[in-house]
């Protein structure tokens, strides 16, 4: 008991606080509001601007129907897709919006980011572009791991 009273006192006098002493983790921020720790909380990544948005945290039940219907009220979608799993069809929890102008894509996030559909909030963004394929490494000759020349 004397010891943690002795830590305690030590965490006071280096400026931590009791109340950094007592936190599960030393990475918490300073409790003062604003300041460079404001400035250096993380953020969402903005994305280029596009007419295709990353859409996140859809419930399973939702389908492409749906997610087409709920972002065509602020412009014209092109194409709507949920992904789903293979084996059960339920949605994997994001899909893809296509709007035909980069101006409508705008207003579909402004409208729809950190909105309810289907009873879970979703998240939308704009989505960012497709790595280019990458193509296997090629093997010399005809060696196989399962060939026979030994």
């Amino acid at each position: 008991m004397a010891m943690a009273a002795v830590a305690a006192a030590r965490a006071a006098s280096r400026g931590g606080g009791l109340c950094r002493f007592l936190s599960t983790s030393i990475n918490f921020p300073p409790l003062s509001g604003g300041g460079a720790a404001a400035a250096d909380a993380p953020r969402r990544q903005q994305n280029e601007p596009s007419t295709n948005l990353f859409i996140s945290g859809l419930n399973k039940r939702t389908t492409s129907e749906g997610l087409k219907e709920a972002f065509s009220k602020f412009g014209e979608v092109v194409h709507a897709r949920v992904v789903t799993d293979r084996v059960t069809g339920y949605s994997r929890g994001f899909g893809f919006v296509r709007y035909s102008t980069i101006e409508d894509a705008a207003k579909g996030i402004a409208g729809m980011d950190a909105q309810f559909l289907d009873g879970w909030v979703i998240f939308a963004e704009y989505a960012r572009p497709r790595a280019p394929p990458t193509s296997p490494p090629e093997t010399s000759g005809s060696y196989s791991a399962y060939s026979s020349n030994a």
